[in-house]
């Protein structure tokens, strides 16, 4: 029997009662329900339970729909305008300084590249796990790819790299830029900019996943929006039907590219953000799309990683839970001189999201760019350290400090060729997509 990884309803429940006690919704009576039945909660980590969970599906079914009916009381607006109206230091739409230094472009795809691969072999691994591997094999602090040579036995045996990504993402084996999503949505959002312009929208995103996005390649928020496309639901309900994982990382990694094409202009590049993200999230999974959006679109123009940063806030709602827990990771990275303590206070506060909530994810990634100072070495390094979503918050804060930098130090370049198993774009270079990027900064 296959059992298919975060799109079952008998398999959504325990994640989608864990989004009401995120998002302040009272559904205790029906978390009884379900237990009674034998139900479960949501799995740290796991994706799919065991096949004797399918006799709860039609009341898995019941209970979804039951606890979709139930709103949120928390302000967390959705829908463009009001998020706008949200911020009150929402920037002025207008381009930005051009034309942009070449470099930034390029530096901003390597720093992408090598964060993520980067963080490819330990995803999935906790926090302790990764310090135990890198000190093992003299690799901490974090300063060079990992490695499974001088790994003792029961350490590597405690500590399994992540079984897909460890045969092309260590120091041993790396030959060009391996395939990963979150190297393919960027490839994604460079597409349907290509293909329909600045003014594309969430329907254009659908129909480009559909037409080139294999499904096995899709995860969590994005399993489920494509499960519904081919279902008939449309956008924005992609992202709301039976969909738990709305507030989970996803969308925040699918929006770099919308920052870079405009360089200077937050405002502009997290509505491009926001038009793509609302077809698998809401609220904060939307907020971590335009912030990365916002800063990336800074990072070709600004002179510091602050100024990055606040670009990103001044397009999150402040009532947003995401936006507190950025300000007060900023807070603490800029107080304390150790970044473990740092990682420390991230946990203590956010140590009961998912491993892949974009909530404590942007958090981290702020907090590392902020202590990194600029630092691409130490920006990716504590992003792969914080021990969440490794090759995600590794790939965004490599983007925003390879930017900033206009490129990344030689010991992070890999051979110019991205594999990937969208159309027409495995074994491109970097360099052709940075060129190509900057293309679509005037179109």
């Amino acid at each position: 029997m296959i059992r298919l990884t975060w799109v079952q309803p008998e398999d959504l429940v325990g994640h989608e009662l864990r989004q009401a006690a995120e998002d302040g919704r009272d559904v205790r009576e029906i978390a009884d329900r379900w237990h009674a039945a034998g139900g479960h909660d949501a799995p740290p980590r796991a994706g799919a339970s065991e096949p004797g969970a399918l006799k709860l599906r039609p009341l898995a079914e019941q209970l979804l729909d039951e606890l979709a009916a139930i709103p949120s009381p928390l302000d967390e607006p959705s829908e463009l305008a009001a998020v706008v109206d949200a911020c009150p230091d929402w920037p002025d739409k207008g381009r930005g300084a051009s034309p942009v230094d070449p470099a930034r472009v390029l530096g901003a795809w390597l720093g992408r590249a090598a964060g993520c691969v980067l963080g490819k072999p330990v995803e999935k691994i906790p926090r302790e796990g990764i310090r135990q591997i890198a000190e093992a094999t003299g690799n901490w602090p974090i300063r060079g790819w990992f490695t499974a040579e001088g790994l003792p036995g029961d350490i590597a045996e405690r500590w399994p790299w992540n079984r897909r990504s460890a045969v092309n993402s260590l120091a041993e084996n790396i030959d060009g830029v391996p395939e990963d999503d979150d190297l393919n949505y960027p490839l994604l959002a460079l597409s349907v900019l290509e293909r329909h312009g600045r003014g594309f929208t969430t329907d254009d995103v659908a129909k480009l996943w559909l037409d080139e996005l294999p499904a096995g390649r899709t995860f969590t928020a994005e399993r489920v929006a494509y499960r519904n496309l081919l279902n008939g639901v449309e956008p924005p309900e992609t992202a709301t039907h039976r969909n738990p994982f709305r507030e989970w990382i996803g969308a925040l990694i699918r929006t770099d590219v919308y920052g870079w094409v405009n360089p200077g202009d937050p405002a502009t590049a997290a509505e491009f953000a926001w038009r793509d993200a609302r077809l698998t999230h809401t609220a904060n999974g939307v907020y971590g799309a335009m912030f990365v959006a916002a800063m990336c679109a800074s990072s070709l123009v600004a002179g510091s990683v602050e100024e990055v940063v606040e670009a990103g806030l001044s397009v999150v709602p402040p009532r947003s839970r995401l936006h507190r827990a950025v300000r007060q990771a900023v807070e603490d990275a800029s107080r304390e001189p150790d970044f473990e303590r740092v990682i420390d206070l991230l946990h203590q506060r956010h140590g009961d999201l998912h491993w892949v909530h974009t909530v404590n994810n942007a958090a981290l990634v702020a907090a590392t760019l902020v202590h990194g100072r600029g630092d691409f070495t130490a920006s990716i390094a504590g992003a792969v350290a914080g021990g969440w979503d490794t090759d995600s918050a590794g790939a965004t804060a490599g983007s925003i400090a390879g930017a900033l930098n206009g490129g990344v130090p030689d010991q992070w370049r890999m051979r110019d060729s991205l594999a990937s198993s969208l159309t027409g774009f495995d074994g491109i270079g970097l360099a052709e997509l940075a060129r190509r990027t900057q293309e679509m900064m005037g179109a």
